[in-house]
């Protein structure tokens, strides 16, 4: 979770021709599967896909990913770049200690939305508490489900053949049979 406050700043009304100050506000993110569904539900296209998000989108995003409660829309309004960079380095930040030291086999060029992850979860038994989770540790935890249930390594033709010589031998010697 991610606690950013956007300050109080003084500012100027067009109508009136008067000043006036908003107030300071304090608020707790969380980048995760919900916040990435939500968002997706309102945009109708991949969060974590390759296209560049306009600014309202990126607004949005903070807006989904807020859990405090009741706050005015026009609080977003008030975000400093400060406050985008460090909202934007949380997103970035992997949230877990795993690391994987390369990326052998396919690059995968499926588009990952929220119910993809959400089907990778459950076909993995990841229970749905995880959709909380920072996403970045939710996708290396399937991606860790996903290396540790891959089938064992093939064996060659050669390591084929001498395994099952090695068993025949074992089994003749065991029941006493020449063949």
């Amino acid at each position: 979770m991610l606690k950013i406050t956007i300050p109080g700043r003084e500012m100027f009304n067009e109508k009136t021709q008067e000043f006036f100050y908003t107030k300071e506000y304090t608020l707790q993110l969380e980048h995760s599967l919900v916040s990435v569904s939500k968002w997706e539900s309102k945009w109708n296209k991949p969060f974590l896909g390759k296209q560049a998000k306009t600014i309202e989108e990126t607004i949005d995003y903070i807006r989904c990913m807020t859990i405090t409660q009741n706050i005015s829309p026009d609080v977003y309004n008030n975000l400093t770049q400060e406050n985008i960079d460090e909202i934007n380095k949380y997103i970035d930040a992997p949230m877990t200690a795993t690391t994987f030291s390369n990326n052998k086999g396919k690059i995968n060029n499926e588009v990952i939305t929220s119910e993809l992850i959400y089907y990778w979860m459950t076909a993995l038994n990841i229970p749905m508490e995880a959709q909380k989770w920072h996403l970045n540790r939710l996708l290396t935890l399937i991606r860790v489900c996903n290396v540790k249930s891959q089938p064992g390594k093939k064996m060659s033709k050669r390591e084929l053949m001498q395994r099952n010589a090695s068993l025949n031998a074992a089994r003749r010697a065991k029941l006493n049979s020449k063949g």
